[in-house]
């Protein structure tokens, strides 16, 4: 009730400011162990859930997505809060303060939120130190790789192996982002003329960091309104032998709108309910077009257990939530993974794994 009555209250203010306080306040219980305790007590590992994937223990397979604690300030309240893992970012080389704001606009009645950030960063010293102090963590920490506003599309390699060197060592995942539509001509790296030399360097790199998990695996993250083509030359990377990624997050913001959007005239990424079919239609896609050979995490309007088992039976692995946890709640995490147990019993799934992709066969 008092979450409710906080959230009724955050929602009357600038979205922004919102989510400032929020994570300042998240900051605070992160240096109260007892509180976080008392606030999130830890649950029993469900097996029927459980999943080792690139080495890595997940109790389930809800996540909170990047792009929420940006810089990793709160990690210790959030590992805390019952989602199985973290990822943090997108974090640039350099600090940069992102685009113009407003840029960023929440439709409570749509469940909907647009933003145009344009990878606002502390940059990675700063969020290598932050880090440093949070850890460590009960639960696997992604970090997203980005490139500085400023940095033409021909010297992105060098930002995204900048950021990778610097942080690789506090990841137990990394995130390759080409498809944020903010950060003008970044959707370009998704052409293979791009993507193939930069994930080699980056491979090349990655093998050399030292970490946690190291090397850490390497995840592209794809944006849904790639074309049939595309989804299928980037499913073509997961058949090499030797395949350049370790898996794919399907995927970031789109630009197509809903028809009788009722909002025309903010421009930016679209997430939240109105992602949630079309991102479950490109999971299905890159699974197939894969043969689900490397793991997908599936994002994009996750609000329930049902909503992240659609995804699950498209193909994804795992799933992640920003949009739906800001309007769920701790009420969304607590009751996700009873929730979710009795969607697999009801369709005779003996575990999580045996679900994935039984929709996209």
């Amino acid at each position: 009730m008092i979450e409710a009555l906080l959230r009724s209250i955050l929602f009357q203010q600038d979205p922004e400011r919102a989510h400032e306080w929020t994570l300042r306040a998240l900051e605070t219980l992160g240096r109260m162990p007892r509180t976080r305790a008392h606030l999130w007590p830890a649950s029993a590992v469900n097996e029927m859930l459980r999943q080792t994937l690139w080495g890595l223990d997940f109790a389930h397979p809800l996540g909170l997505a990047a792009g929420f604690d940006k810089d990793a300030r709160a990690l210790p309240a959030l590992a805390a809060m019952g989602f199985a893992f973290l990822e943090i970012g997108t974090v640039t080389p350099l600090p940069q303060a992102g685009n113009p704001r407003p840029r960023l606009f929440r439709y409570p009645q749509e469940q909907a939120v647009i933003n145009r950030m344009g990878f606002p960063s502390s940059g990675m010293e700063a969020v290598a130190e932050n880090i440093r102090s949070a850890k460590p963590l009960s639960v696997p920490l992604g970090i997203n790789l980005g490139k500085n506003k400023d940095t033409e599309l021909e010297n992105a390699v060098e930002d995204y192996a900048k950021v990778l060197g610097c942080l690789a060592p506090y990841a137990d995942y990394l995130v390759l982002n080409v498809s944020s539509p903010n950060t003008p001509g970044l959707r370009q790296l998704q052409q293979l003329e791009y993507l193939r030399p930069l994930l080699q360097r980056l491979q090349e790199l990655r093998r050399e960091a030292p970490g946690p998990q190291a090397p850490a695996p390497l995840l592209l993250k794809i944006a849904p309104d790639l074309e049939d083509e595309s989804i299928a030359a980037l499913g073509a990377l997961a058949l090499a032998d030797e395949p350049l990624l370790d898996g794919f997050i399907v995927g970031n913001t789109t630009l197509s709108r809903p028809a009788q959007w009722p909002h025309p005239e903010q421009a930016g990424g679209l997430s939240g309910a109105p992602l949630r079919d079309l991102a479950t239609q490109v999971v299905a896609k890159i699974y197939r077009a894969s043969r689900g050979r490397l793991p997908i995490i599936g994002v994009g309007g996750i609000f329930s257990a049902a909503d992240a088992y659609a995804k699950i039976l498209a193909g994804a692995t795992l799933v992640q939530s920003y949009s739906g946890w800001i309007w769920g709640g701790s009420q969304m995490l607590r009751t996700f993974p009873e929730e979710l147990t009795t969607l697999l019993r009801r369709d005779g799934f003996a575990n999580i794994s045996a679900a994935v992709g039984q929709d996209s066969q």
